[in-house]
């Protein structure tokens, strides 16, 4: 697993994230981790899933009382055009 390249600066743009470039060898590690660890989880039977016996009880849905309005979370992207995100195209 050791021979696994992580390209941190790439997940960092990804996520719109600014890493100093002295902090990547560590952040490489975490992730190597973090990859090990999922790589080590053991497999799961399909049947294991769900117990129909033992139905899940599911959280009442409540309102948020502490709304955030159209323009503040609007300011938080990165391109807004007549009150819209503007997303890079993803289909041709």
């Amino acid at each position: 697993m050791d021979n696994i390249s992580i390209d941190i600066k790439h997940i960092a743009k990804l996520a719109r994230l600014k890493i100093d470039d002295s902090e990547l060898p560590r952040y490489e590690s975490e992730m190597r981790d973090i990859i090990g660890m999922v790589n080590s989880m053991p497999d799961i039977e399909d049947s294991l899933i769900v117990d129909p016996n033992n139905a899940m009880e599911l959280r009442e849905d409540k309102l948020a009382d502490d709304k955030l309005s159209r323009d503040v979370m609007l300011s938080n992207a990165p391109k807004v055009v007549a009150g819209c995100v503007v997303v890079p195209k993803v289909v041709d």
